[in-house]
């Protein structure tokens, strides 16, 4: 009986033994996978950075006018309504003026009379030049005689003959002036009548730019003052904007005024549209605004489709700071430390090693390494905290879209 037990036991310890090999080989497996980390890695490449600053603006005219009338009158008939789009010079209105048609023909009467006036002025000159060549011819043939024969002319007659002479002389002067007074008089009556005339011609209304009407006041036979007076009483006809080419005016602040250059691109997202759209730094003020500390800089965006619509706000961004080609690491994979920054590098033993990295220019998404790490390694972006140097880890690499933009 004893010998039947002691064979039954050792049936069970053989059965019994590899299970229990087995069990403690899988312990042995689950201890050391629990020890490699699963890390999301990202590869050291070279890429183009830029340090942006983004501002919100609204889209205004590239200009934009009230159109005023230059004379006072009734609107005879207006062309143009809101929302039309006209060409430079085009009519948008005439007015009446009834008063302007007794103007006119006062100043061509007037330009007439001063015309006549210079051919009288000229007849009278020319009969004193006629009459002081005779007196003249007198005196000189007097005293011709005079000479020759002293005694046969009385000195009386050869004195009289010199007095008629200058006489004469002095009328052909006095004519000489009436005749260039009665041509001045006609260059005064010209520029009246031409001024009448410019008048006149300000009664048809014309647009200075090509645009669209954004604003009407003003209806037939409204009684419209001249735009010379004070803004109370002038009203406008329309108001005109130029869509074309549109402006963002951007608060740019006083920490980046310096990198502010003319001719430098901007993106520019409409928010309402989901589009980007292109633009330039056209101007800037030079100056800041005690205010906000900012500086005013405009931006213009081309509009030549009309799909922007004034008044659209907009993201605008600058790009400030770039540099091309440079090795990079995500700012994820950065741990920042007082005594600088460092990331884990996964060595080709799937193992991670801290490494100290000098770090330069910085964007929300990438960082620059000025020294510490080569192209291709791979460092952590995510699952670092809970690592430990030499730790074993399962590395993957991380989805990414390519930041490798040129400018």
């Amino acid at each position: 009986m004893n010998r039947l037990f002691a064979v039954l036991g050792i049936a069970v310890v053989c059965i019994t033994l590899p299970s229990c090999s087995k069990s403690s080989s899988t312990t042995v497996e689950a201890a050391t996978e629990s020890v490699v980390a699963p890390v999301i890695v990202a590869r050291v490449e070279r890429h183009n950075l830029s340090r942006q600053l983004t501002v919100a603006a609204a889209f205004r005219p590239y200009q934009e006018i009230e159109v005023h009338a230059k004379v006072a009158g009734y609107v005879k008939n207006i062309r143009v309504d809101v929302g039309d789009r006209v060409r430079s010079g085009e009519l948008l209105a005439t007015l009446e003026i009834p008063e302007m048609a007794g103007e006119l023909a006062q100043a061509a009467a007037t330009s007439k009379r001063a015309r006549a006036e210079v051919v009288r002025a000229s007849g009278e000159l020319q009969r004193a030049k006629s009459a002081h060549e005779v007196a003249h011819l007198i005196y000189q043939r007097l005293a011709a005689v005079m000479k020759s024969r002293p005694n046969l002319i009385a000195q009386q007659e050869i004195d009289d003959a010199q007095a008629k002479d200058r006489v004469a002389e002095a009328q052909v002067d006095t004519a000489r002036a009436a005749l260039s007074a009665a041509q001045e008089a006609v260059q005064v009556s010209d520029a009246a009548q031409s001024r009448v005339k410019a008048m006149s011609d300000y009664s048809r209304i014309t647009a200075p730019f090509a645009g669209v009407i954004t604003q009407r006041y003003a209806d037939t036979g409204a009684m419209i003052q001249a735009g010379t007076a004070s803004q109370t009483q002038a009203m406008p006809l329309v108001r005109l904007s130029e869509d074309n080419l549109l402006r963002l005016t951007l608060p740019v602040p006083e920490s980046v005024v310096a990198r502010i250059h003319v001719g430098d691109p901007v993106d520019v997202h409409v928010l309402a549209l989901n589009r980007n759209f292109t633009g330039r730094i056209s101007r800037f003020a030079s100056r800041l605004q005690d205010s906000t500390r900012t500086m005013e800089t405009e931006v213009d965006v081309p509009n030549p489709q009309r799909v922007l619509i004034c008044g659209m706000y907009a993201e605008a961004t600058l790009i400030l700071d770039r540099v091309e080609g440079r090795l990079a690491v995500p700012v994820q994979a950065l741990s920042r430390q007082d005594n600088g920054a460092r990331v884990f590098v996964v060595d080709s033993n799937n193992r991670v090693r801290p490494r100290r990295i000098q770090l330069g220019m910085e964007t929300p998404d990438q960082v620059e390494v000025l020294s510490g790490l080569k192209e291709d390694e791979l460092v952590v972006v995510s699952g670092a905290k809970s690592l430990e140097a030499g730790q074993a880890v399962a590395p993957k690499l991380a989805q990414v879209a390519s930041v490798k933009e040129g400018f």
